[in-house]
């Protein structure tokens, strides 16, 4: 893992809310670069709606989303140009099923980016290559396992070239055994460099290849620390008692 000081993305007192509700209570972070941070946290803790606030899927009530130092927090920003930069994989892989897999994969690059057809290709190939699908470029997605799509999924996000990439509990609807190729993906991304944050249950897996955990609960940050404290010595009795399920 591959990380400096340069701060890519900070988020400041963060909320959203879903009519009455709250969902996200004031959250404060920033993320460097080359940075993997995993999220951690009960179910409807706000994981997922923190990522897709992050991506400007949901919007927020208040608080400021900075990437390189810019506001996303306002009504001008083009959120087809941010999500070039902050990619994003989703669970449901939502590969488009009358296209075969380089069609999903050049799409965004060619429609939205305007890049040469060639250019983009050559790029989509190197993807493919390194996670393991070459030989299935021109498979259509039902032609595919779970743990396949969701490799596709993560190529397709790549091509674009972001800054930052953010997972949502991409294993969460696979098979067991299609849980490793993934990961092994993600894991490869952080060794070169991959600013990252995942959303995960795989524990031991955030354990392994993150820089940092930030444990949620109730729409609020309840402990942030590196993987070893988090997981040896958690410092608030909510991540103990979150711990003490799992066997570590």
């Amino acid at each position: 893992m591959i990380t400096n000081n340069t701060a890519l993305l900070t988020v400041t007192d963060l909320h959203k809310s879903f009519a009455a509700r709250e969902v996200l209570k004031g959250l404060d972070f920033t993320v460097h670069k080359g940075e993997v941070i995993a999220i951690l946290g009960p179910s409807g803790c706000g994981k997922s709606t923190l990522l897709r606030c992050l991506n400007g899927l949901e919007t927020i009530q208040s608080g400021s989303i900075k990437l390189d130092g810019v506001e996303l927090n306002t009504p001008t920003t083009s959120w087809i140009n941010v999500r070039q930069k902050i990619g994003m994989v989703f669970q449901s892989y939502d590969l488009f099923p009358n296209m075969n897999v380089i069609v999903n994969i050049l799409l965004g690059p060619l429609k939205v980016q305007k890049r040469t057809k060639l250019e983009a290709m050559q790029e989509a190939d190197e993807l493919l290559t390194r996670v393991g699908l070459i030989d299935r470029k021109t498979a259509y997605p039902r032609e595919l396992s779970g743990g396949q799509k969701q490799r596709i999924a993560i190529v397709r996000a790549l091509c674009m070239n972001p800054e930052i990439m953010l997972f949502d509990e991409v294993t969460a609807s696979l098979d067991p055994e299609m849980v490793r190729e993934v990961l092994e993906v993600i894991q490869a991304l952080a060794k070169q460099g991959m600013t990252m944050i995942l959303v995960t249950h795989e524990l031991n897996f955030a354990r392994r290849v993150a820089n940092r955990i930030i444990f949620m609960d109730q729409g609020k940050i309840v402990e942030m620390a590196d993987p070893e404290t988090f997981f040896t010595n958690p410092q608030t009795d909510r991540a103990k008692q979150f711990l003490t399920v799992f066997d570590f």
